[in-house]
């Protein structure tokens, strides 16, 4: 479902969220602006028409961490015991389309949207068991380069990607700190994999080393 490091992600097809209902309920938030907090009740999904959305929890000792960075196309909100069990808020002004909750527990009204509602959780599980997997293996090098081949996949326009995210976003998501994740990209920089247009835009000079960075084939 979301950005994630395993490289396994299915999309699902824009089609398989097509409104049937001429009075779909849709809702703007500006970038900053906080959907929702964990321990909210949860009464309705969000399927991400436009936009970047970040999910995340505070452990007991104030520490951070970034679940997941939600992109046009995911559906958030799934519900833990009836409520939200994360914050989430908007990185980047963001268009989203309202899901009743009870799309996801009878198919009744609409069996196709109940499917892929369905089948949107279950990739959200997958893909979280995959993340965790993930950054138990990789070293901070290719944690740094698999995020940034995902974003590349997710955007979807040529080599820029776009950050809405800042540095210390990225290493609360990775399981690293700030600093690490700052010089690898000055390493992937310095090494002419990418280059940085600014701290937002990151243009893939060479996709290929950087796919072999994330596997670990390229030191």
């Amino acid at each position: 479902m979301y950005v994630t490091l395993s490289g396994r992600r299915a999309r699902q097809s824009a089609s398989a969220f097509a409104p049937t209902d001429a009075k779909e309920i849709g809702k703007t938030i500006a970038a900053g602006t906080y959907l929702y907090f964990e321990g909210d009740d949860t009464t309705r999904l969000y399927i991400i028409k436009r936009g970047v959305l970040r999910l995340t929890r505070v452990l007991e000792d104030g520490r951070r961490q970034v679940i997941a960075f939600g992109y046009p196309g995911d559906v958030i909100g799934f519900p833990a015991q009836g409520r939200h069990h994360s914050d989430c808020d908007a990185l980047a002004d963001a268009e989203l389309r309202l899901i009743p909750l009870a799309a996801l527990e009878s198919g009744g009204a609409d069996p196709a949207l109940h499917t892929a509602l369905m089948t949107a959780a279950l990739q959200e599980i997958s893909a979280m068991q995959d993340h965790l997997m993930v950054l138990g293996r990789k070293s901070a090098a290719e944690r740094v380069a698999s995020f940034l081949v995902t974003l590349a996949d997710r955007n979807g326009r040529g080599t820029a990607i776009d950050l809405p995210m800042s540095r210390s976003d990225i290493a609360d998501f990775l399981g690293l700190t700030t600093e690490t994740v700052s010089r690898c990209f000055t390493a992937l920089r310095k090494a002419g994999i990418i280059r940085l247009a600014s701290a937002n835009l990151v243009d893939v000079a060479d996709r290929t080393a950087l796919t072999q960075r994330a596997l670990g084939q390229l030191n």
